[in-house]
């Protein structure tokens, strides 16, 4: 735990920095209160878990961190990456250690105790994270536990469990703030300037027994392209083919040649979020604690054409196109164009009961819903220009979509502390209604008739128990285990062609699953500890997974009822070296996985549109070193360096379903798809005195491979995955016990780069916060 720091205060000149705000009136001096900032422990200290933990205060993300939502908060955590492709981004995936930015099921994400993690699928579409429900302003700490080593955590922990808490009055009190940011980019035929502005409001206070607050939050961005719209040349232009001028040469992740013919989903996002949480100390040892949570996003996509005829943009046509020397089909040039709308609202809810008596027994029970009260995304299927304005489309209808959660927690602690034991039961279910309807106009009309349809639930129980037992005042070994009963049920399937409907219900699935946990620490001395965890967990398929069919642009996602759970062993190898003045860890680590769940693409023989797929993969085994530091006030007083690195040897070791993307070849020996061999990250954060914190920071990422052969060998393009390397800076200033100021730079170096989709250039940020 961090001790208590007491600064007393300083008062530089800050007259230019507050010009720039448009505040000159605050420009005079004035005397700000002694500051006490005490850290608490992290969840796993709490609860006795046995991870590796790195966490961020509320403090570190406020001085640090350019955080319009709050997927920013784990930006410099070691081996994290949120792939968030522009500022309200509600598909933005958490990866880590061992896995990829596109299994969103491989982590868990919680709030409060309330899950955040969308277990629907495992994508990074609709299976990302339900961020929007936490608002940076009210984030107290965030926790992230790498590995699979607590009995209390389903499969889906193996890779990592991040741990939000926010935090409730103890008085009154209300602020509010807005922070702005602009991005310019430029690429292809793209060059513009992207801006986002989020404005937030809170109000609490503290009643006796009972403590409340209020969270509002809005959010209106706009993203550079998401996609970009490629075709490949059929071959020379033909004498005589009408010419279309533009466009640009490239080549696909392949390395095969494309032209670049425009850009997609330029989005514009509002969104509206608000929060209650309640607390009612029901005795002086028990406390009752009910949180409300909605959201509201309306978002519109536009596509840009990089091509012209006759002086005006072109959207393709009949026959063909001659481009550049190369003939195009003109009608496969108008499938590229389309437009998109969304509107979405969702619903929160988390009650928890807990005790909190001295004696040895404790208990608690939780129960949570999150609900999709409306999905909506039409989406134009007609030829632009006049799809811009209504025409046929479809409506994508994922209203009813949701899940429930139950828990209930003992602890017992023996007396002298030898043992520790925590034990619980826990019950979810998981339910997918995705129905696609065709529509007469796309922009306001009703639903049509039945284009698709997918539909299905999960559900699983758990029993689990684990001791943490103090062998010898320096070694404790925490023992457990956990055992899982899973049901998948109502698969549903529809597809159509022109003349006919498919209708399928699918198979169920039956399973049951054992996880051991152990773990051994040893505390050497006082600067020194020692720490070997292992872990079995069992990850099941989601109900998209199993039963979701889809079409996204040109890509057809074929699910699978017949998918096995994966199974991964676990291990890590922690010596960690603490100290008054800072931390040192080093974590050898090691995970194979059987079974495994991966994504793939691939052009399948006598079908038109490239397909997704999910498939197991027989055995992969991912094994590297991670070291991670952070120092205060060395060398200078308020200076505090941190930073990690992680290197990674992810493999492929069987394959057996293994679909050849082209003649000889092969996925065995390769790197595991979407685990990057290296990555680090760096920081470094001088605060001269109480009212200024400056700070550089970096991140680092080598490439990565999305395919299991990795034959996507240009990463440097749409659809591939670079490696890269960006800086960024931020400056906070504390005006008074009030008002604060900061402005940063993401991406100083302005870095373009791909991460399947194009990602945010040089970003700039401006904030201003008033708290009471």
């Amino acid at each position: 735990m961090r001790k208590a720091i007491h600064h007393r205060v300083r008062q530089p000149g800050v007259a230019a920095l507050l010009a720039c705000f448009g505040l000159p009136a605050l420009a005079a001096e004035s005397t700000l209160p002694t500051v006490s900032v005490e850290g608490e422990r992290s969840i796993a200290e709490r609860r006795d878990l046995p991870h590796t933990v790195e966490s961020v205060t509320a403090p570190e993300l406020a001085q640090r961190v350019n955080a319009m939502t709050a997927e920013d908060a784990v930006k410099y955590l070691p081996s994290v990456l949120v792939r968030r492709r522009f500022i309200g981004d509600t598909q933005a995936p958490l990866a880590t250690r061992t896995t990829g930015i596109n299994a969103g099921a491989r982590t868990l994400i919680y709030v409060d105790g309330i899950l955040l993690s969308t277990l629907i699928n495992n994508n990074n579409q609709n299976g990302s994270p339900q961020w929007f429900m936490v608002s940076p302003e009210e984030i107290a700490r965030a926790d992230m536990l790498y590995g699979p080593f607590a009995a209390a955590y389903p499969g889906n922990s193996y890779g990592g469990v991040l741990n939000i808490e926010t935090r409730m009055p103890k008085a009154f009190e209300a602020g509010a703030g807005i922070s702005s940011s602009l991005q310019r980019f430029s690429q292809y035929g793209t060059d513009n300037d992207y801006p986002a502005t989020q404005t937030h409001a809170y109000l609490g206070n503290r009643h006796g027994a009972l403590s409340w607050r209020l969270t509002l939050d809005h959010l209106n961005a706009f993203s550079q392209p998401l996609t970009y719209l490629t075709l490949k040349p059929s071959g020379a232009a033909v004498p005589g083919a009408p010419t279309v001028a533009g466009g640009y040469a490239d080549r696909d992740r392949s390395g095969a040649p494309i032209l670049v013919a425009g850009a997609g989903n330029l989005t514009h996002t509002v969104q509206d979020s608000a929060k209650l949480r309640l607390a009612y100390d029901v005795t002086p040892s028990l406390t009752a604690a009910y949180t409300l949570g909605y959201w509201r996003n309306d978002a519109t996509a536009t596509p840009q054409s990089y091509l012209s005829a006759n002086g005006a943009p072109y959207y393709g046509g009949s026959g063909n196109a001659a481009i550049g020397g190369n003939a195009y089909s003109a009608p496969a040039i108008g499938k590229l164009f389309s437009a998109n709308t969304v509107q979405q609202e969702r619903w929160m809810q988390g009650l928890t009961l807990k005790s909190r008596r001295d004696g040895p027994w404790n208990w608690e029970v939780a129960a949570t819903s999150f609900r999709y009260r409306d999905d909506l995304t039409r989406t134009s299927t007609g030829a632009f220009p006049a799809a811009a304005v209504g025409g046929p489309g479809t409506i994508a209808d994922a209203s009813g979509t949701g899940w429930n959660t139950w828990d209930a927690i003992g602890h017992w602690k023996a007396p002298h502390g030898a043992h520790r034991v925590s034990f619980g039961a826990h019950l979810d279910r998981y339910a997918l209604a995705s129905p696609v309807y065709n529509t007469a106009d796309w922009i306001a009309g009703a639903n049509g008739t039945p284009n698709a349809d997918s539909r299905g639930a999960t559900r699983t129980t758990a029993l689990w128990a684990q001791d943490a037992w103090r062998i010898a005042p320096t070694l404790t070994a925490t023992v457990g285990a956990r055992q899982e009963w899973w049901r998948a049920y109502d698969g549903y399937n529809l597809s159509t062609t022109s003349n006919a409907s498919f209708p399928v219900n699918q198979p169920e699935q039956s399973r049951s699953a054992f996880s051991p946990k152990l773990s051994l620490s040893w505390q050497a001395n006082t600067l020194w500890n020692l720490t070997g965890s292992f872990g079995r967990a069992v990850r099941f398929p989601t109900v998209g997974e199993l039963y979701q069919n889809i079409s996204t642009g040109t890509t057809f996602t074929q699910a699978d009822p017949n998918l096995r759970p994966e199974t991964v062993l676990s291990g890590e190898l922690a010596l960690t070296r603490e100290t008054e003045s800072g931390r040192l860890r080093a974590s050898l680590f090691q995970e194979r996985v059987s079974d495994a769940l991966i994504s793939q693409t691939s052009t399948l023989p006598g079908y038109p549109l490239p397909v997704s797929f999910v498939q197991n993969v027989d055995r992969t085994r991912q094994r590297g070193i991670e070291v991670a530091g952070n120092w205060r006030d060395l060398p200078l007083r308020g200076l505090e360096l941190g930073g990690s690195i992680t290197y990674v040897n992810a493999t492929i070791l069987e394959n057996g379903s293994y679909v050849p993307s082209a003649p000889g070849a092969t996925s065995v020996g390769k790197r595991t798809p979407y685990v990057p061999k290296w990555r680090a990250t760096a920081l470094a954060t001088w605060r001269p005195d109480e009212r200024w914190a400056w700070t550089v920071a970096a991140r680092y990422s080598s490439r990565q491979y999305a395919t299991v052969d990795n034959t996507d060998i240009n990463p440097a393009t749409y659809q591939g995955f670079e490696g890269y390397a960006v800086i960024d800076t931020r400056v906070q200033y504390r005006v008074d016990a009030h008002w604060q100021l900061a402005a940063g730079i993401d991406n100083l170096n302005n870095r373009s780069y791909f991460l399947f989709h194009p990602f945010p250039e040089r970003t700039l940020y401006a904030e201003a916060k008033y708290a009471y």
